[in-house]
Parts: C-alpha cells; sequence; structure tokens
C-alpha cells in the first residue's frame, strides 16, 4: 500500500463528548467548577455543548429518549480515559481551595508533558466518574510561562 499524506492539517482538537444521566448537574459542574461556557444546545438529542476556549465539551444526557443511541452497551462502561483542559496560569493553593469548596476531590497533582510543554496538572472527576486534567501552560526555568 502507498503511503499518501492527508489531505488536511490538524489543527486542535474540535470537541470531546461525555455520556451523562443528570444533565443540571452536569451543567451545574462544568459551569461553576470550571467555568466553561453554554454553546450549542440541541434538547432533542439530550445534548448541551458548553465552550471550553476553542474547543467545545459536549454532555450527552442517555435519560433522554433522543439520546438512546449514544447509551454505552455496557452499564458504566467508558470509552474515554480522560480530558486534558488546557488552562492559563494558576495558583495551586487556590486551584486546590477553589475545587474544595465545590467538594471536588483531587485525584493527583502531577508535572509534565503535554501538548504546550512541561507544565502543572491537576486531576479531578467530574459528578459522572470522567477524569479531567486541567492543565496549565509550560513552564520554563527561567519562571515564565508561554
Amino acid at each position: 500500500m502507498e503511503q499518501t499524506t492527508p489531505p488536511f492539517s490538524l489543527v486542535g482538537l474540535d470537541h470531546v463528548v461525555f455520556i451523562v444521566d443528570d444533565m443540571a448537574k452536569a451543567l451545574a459542574f462544568y459551569q461553576k467548577v470550571l467555568g466553561a461556557k453554554i454553546g450549542y444546545s440541541y434538547p432533542t438529542l439530550g445534548m448541551e455543548q458548553l465552550w471550553c476556549g476553542s474547543a467545545l465539551i459536549v454532555l450527552q444526557d442517555i435519560t433522554n429518549p433522543g439520546a438512546a443511541y449514544a447509551a454505552p452497551d455496557v452499564k458504566g462502561g467508558r470509552n474515554v480515559d480522560h480530558l486534558c483542559i488546557a488552562t492559563t496560569t494558576f495558583d495551586h493553593e487556590e486551584m486546590r481551595d477553589h475545587l474544595k469548596a465545590h467538594n471536588v476531590k483531587i485525584i493527583r497533582e502531577a508535572f509534565h508533558g503535554g501538548a504546550r510543554g512541561m507544565g502543572h496538572s491537576v486531576y479531578i472527576k467530574d459528578p459522572f466518574g470522567n477524569t479531567l486534567e486541567i492543565k496549565g501552560p509550560a513552564e520554563y526555568e527561567d519562571g515564565k510561562d508561554w
């Protein structure tokens, strides 16, 4: 088989879809804890889209009859390991305090590579068990971030 190059260029992430079973609870978490803004809405599909920077987090409520096609074959089955959300620089203590105020437990904190370079991350779970990595910008020895 002949190797070819794609007829397109990658520009970044567009969206991720999370399956939920309580839209009000999901919207409260993504808006209040993460600051996501309401985007497109498809009520007949049980779907709400929230802006996460220039990408979307899509929530699909499988209790809505219009979302029956999205229900996983296995109860509790998952098809996403985690979503990494790029953020601006954050103060670690303020981040911990904010999450604690919303009763969100930190799974772990790490310093490792990502699309923007080496930086600090905080891992949490949303109310439906989806793992979210909240990742600050790359950090460099001179103390600047980019």
